[in-house]
Formats: structure tokens, sequence, C-alpha cells
């Protein structure tokens, strides 16, 4: 196995690393004794460390494997996601931040309730922790496939450590340890990344130029179309996606939402927001450039491709020959989108001087962790404010809530290692992730905007809008497979529009039914 010949100083990057995150969580142990210091930190921390958090939150091991795979096999397109961000964060600190920080309990969902019932608020809870599960599956899973390549692990073996080790540092250490942690993994990624890029352009035989220029050549750094088309993932609908996504993180996600409530102040709470997301589109960019300019290593560098396509042949057909012809026929047939997410792992194992491989192992596993911890402490959060403070024990002291708490820690982390090991033999990771956070984020939004924007907005419009609402983010998601006489009822939007016209559904039918019914009662 590649880390048995791993030298000294890889491994002991690794076992420093390692030590450092498992006893960061040991070291705020003591601060996250109850539950505000579990849960928000007692309310203590500076801008720039929440902003790195914000920062590390985005990115994962779905940045560090399925962006360069994405951007590899097809071009820059889902960078304008990224491009959204500022908008996102305009509105986010004038409006969303004040709004928790002056208006809003610990949980994100309670004014729901206070607004529109106790449907509201279980709805939008249930959505919010069938995104995290996924979130949890889809970025431990692809944590997994980078970690296999570069060790030679077994991946369900890689998921299943992986998911003991952030449970345990998150279940000790409660969201000051998640916070300060992905402060500093995110540090860790971003230079990793550098390394990257750095060992691409200096392999190339002509030099950087030819990288960049046979990378242009293939349309590689391409936003995509920017035609009016809604069936396609053009610019346009992109970033109708991305801005729809953003604000639903800044909004109504519980994981931004406690770190609102962790920042010092409210200055702080406003700062980390813009500090993280201003920081996440270069780094993002250089993810996205990693992928072209590893496309153009392929292509400079035959040999090298012929092993990325082999071995995924090899994993696919255990009993074919390496090099038998009918493997190398099922290698010619490849695209660069069957195998976008194979290759930069392959890249690492393979081409990388002795001495940063403990460097590099480590930025991907601060890649996957970096999200992993932020959504077992918000999802326990939530389970303790909207589900057993709200409906099992009202009346629950300190000891018993902080112990749920724990509790639910741990139950999350399983969830989400098995949802990690159900999705083994996914092709493209950053599709899987796409899909799934449209289908359960994309019915959130809407009735957040409906009872934040609109004073008109009632119960009864709200029961409408959702209902009508999620009718049409199913439709959208489930109909693309009908064929034959039903070929009709097909969706004819892309699968990024499903969050968006979900939303805007919720909303428009929400506020219209709002005004045929009536105004809100006091």
């Amino acid at each position: 196995m590649i880390l048995a010949a791993l030298r000294t100083p890889d491994i002991v990057v690794l076992f420093v690393y390692f030590a450092l995150l498992i006893g960061a969580g040991f070291y705020f142990r003591k601060r996250s004794g109850t539950v505000e210091g579990f849960t928000v930190a007692n309310r203590s921390l500076p801008g720039w460390v929440v902003g790195l958090s914000v920062f590390g939150t985005y990115l994962s091991s779905n940045t560090f494997i399925g962006v360069p795979g994405k951007a590899y096999g097809s071009n820059w397109n889902g960078f304008v996601f990224s491009l959204s961000l500022p908008i996102a964060a305009f509105i986010a600190v004038k409006w969303f931040v004040p709004f928790y920080r002056q208006h809003a309990g610990l949980s994100a969902y309670e004014h729901l309730e206070t607004r529109f019932g106790a449907w509201a608020r279980v709805y939008a809870v249930v959505c919010y922790l069938l995104t995290q599960v996924s979130r949890v599956g889809t970025i431990m899973f692809g944590v997994s496939v980078g970690l296999h390549a570069l060790t030679g692990w077994d991946i369900a073996t890689i998921i299943v450590a992986s998911g003991f080790a952030v449970t345990l540092y998150t279940l000790m250490g409660g969201i000051e340890a998640v916070i300060w942690t992905d402060a500093i993994q995110s540090v860790v990624l971003t230079v990793g990344a550098a390394v990257v890029v750095i060992l691409i352009l200096t392999g190339m035989p002509e030099g950087p130029g030819q990288a960049i220029r046979l990378a242009e050549e293939a349309g590689k750094f391409s936003l995509g179309d920017f035609g009016p088309s809604l069936a396609s993932s053009t610019f346009w609908v992109m970033l109708m996606y991305g801005v729809i996504m953003n604000l639903t993180n800044f909004g109504i996600d519980q994981n931004y939402v406690q770190r609102y409530h962790a920042a010092e102040s409210d200055k702080a709470a406003g700062h980390s927001v813009w500090f993280g997301s201003l920081v996440y589109i270069p780094v993002a960019l250089m993810f996205f450039f990693i992928g072209s300019i590893l496309f153009s290593y392929g292509e400079a560098n035959p040999e090298f491709l012929a092993e990325v396509k082999l071995k995924m042949v090899a994993a696919d057909s255990p009993g074919l020959a390496k090099g038998s012809a009918e493997a190398m026929r099922l290698a010619g047939e490849l695209e660069p989108s069957d195998y976008g997410d194979k290759v930069l792992p392959h890249f690492i194992a393979n081409k990388i001087p002795a001495g940063l491989a403990g460097l590099l192992i480590a930025a991907l596993f601060a890649a996957a962790m970096s999200s992993i911890d932020t959504s077992l402490n918000s999802s326990s959060t939530i389970a303790l404010q909207d589900f057993y403070r709200r409906w099992v024990r009202q009346d629950a002291n300190e000891a018993q809530s902080l112990r749920f708490l724990r509790v639910m820690t741990v139950v999350w982390g399983i969830i989400g290692t098995g949802v990690a090991l159900a999705m083994m033999g996914v092709e493209s990771i950053l599709d899987a992730w796409w899909k799934l956070s449209g289908v359960f984020a994309g019915g959130m939004l809407g009735l957040f905007l409906l009872g934040f924007i609109s004073y008109r907005a009632n119960n009864v419009g709200a029961v409408t809008g959702a209902t009508v609402g999620l009718l049409v983010i199913l439709w959208l998601t489930f109909s693309t497979g009908l064929t034959g006489d039903l070929a009709w009822l097909r969706s004819p939007f892309h699968a990024h529009m499903t969050s968006v016209i979900g939303t805007l559904s919720i909303f428009l039918i929400g506020l219209g039914a709002s005004q045929v019914f009536g105004r809100k009662s006091d």
C-alpha cells in the first residue's frame, strides 16, 4: 500500500494532524460543559475565527475532489455558484444576521412556529435534517475516494474510521472545537491545494503555459452557455441556483445561524459572513483551475491518463486482466466526465514528491472534517431545541439537555456514516450532492421568506404554498425518468432549477393564497 511507503515526514504530519484534531475536542471539553457552551461557544468568538469557520463549512471533500473532477469533465460552469456568494452575503448581513441575533432563538426554526404554527417548524426541521444527513454522507464518501487512492485502504474502512474520528472530537468539544478546527483545517486545505497547483504546472513537459493553452483549447475555462434555456446548466441557471442555495445557507441553515450566535457581537457576526464568502471565491477558483490543468496534464502525459482509466476499469471489473485487450477497449470508451473524480487522487498518489504526501492526505481529510463536524453539532442542536425541549421534555434541565446533545451527536455520526456507506458506487460526488440538496433544501427558503418578507402571509397561505411547492419539487426531481405514454409529464427543467422553482412556488403561491384568505391574525 502507498501508506506503507510513506517516508517519516509524511507519517509525522499525519499523526500530528490527527493528534491535534482529537486533542482539540478534549481541550474544549470543559468549555462545552453547558448547553450554551456546546451549541454557541458562550457567544464569545471573534469574527475572523467564525469567518474562517464559515469558509471551512463551504469547503469539503466535495470541493477537494468533486470540483476538480467537474472542471476536468466539463468546464467552470459550477464556479458561477461561487460568484453568487456576494449577492447572498449582502442580503444575509443586512437582514438575516440582525434578525437571528436580535429576535430569534437558538434554533433557526423556532420563529416559524410563532409565525405559522407547529407544522411549519416540523416541516423545516425535517427538510434540514434530511439535507444534513445527505451532506454528511456525500462528504464522507468523497473523502474515502481520495484517501483510498492515496493509501490503498478499503473505502468502507476509511468511511467508518473518518466517521468515528469526527464524531469523537465534535462530541467532546462542541461548537467551539468545531469552529476552531474548521479554521485550522481550512488553512491546511488551502495550502494543500496550492501545492497541487504548483506540482501540476511544473510537471507539464513544455512548462505552465502549455497547461493553460491546452485547457483553453478544450473549453475548460468556460462558465457555460449564456443562452436563455432552463433545460441545461447555463450560466443563468447556475447563478439562480447559487443565489437560492446560498440564501438558504445564510438564511435558514442551522450551521450558519449557530455561527451568528457564537460571534462575540453583531458586528463580528456580519464580518464573519463577508470574510467566509470572499475568501471562498478565490479558493473555489483554485480548485476549478486544478481540474482544468489536470486535463491538460493528462493530454500532455497520455501514459498517466491511461493509468487512471485502466485503474477505473479494474475497479469496475475485478476479474479483468489490467493489460488485456478488453480492458484497453473499455478504458478507451471512457469519457472525461466518467473518471473526473478519480484523476486528482491518482495524481496525488503517484506524482507528488516524497515528503508532501502527508500534507496532502491531511488536507483531504481536513476538507471532509471541516464540514461534517458542523453538520453533527447543528443537527444535535436542532434535535434538542425542536424535538426534545419542544415535544418530549419542555422542562429539561441543563444536565439532561447536555446529555441529550451528546447522545444525538453520536446518533447523527452513525447515521451519516451509514449514508456514506450506502453511496459507494456513485459516479459524480458533486452531482449527487447538488441533486440531494436541491430536493431537501428546496422547500425551506420559500417558507422562511414568506414569513420574513410578508406581514400578510398567514397560516392557510403558508400551508397551501408549502404543499404545492413540495409537490412541484417532487415532480421536478422524479419525473425525469418517465418514458412512453408518460413522457409528456417529464420536467423540461435542469436539475438545478428544482430548488429555484420550488422556492418561488412556495413563496408566490403562499403569498397569493394569503391574499385570498385575508390578513394574518395577530
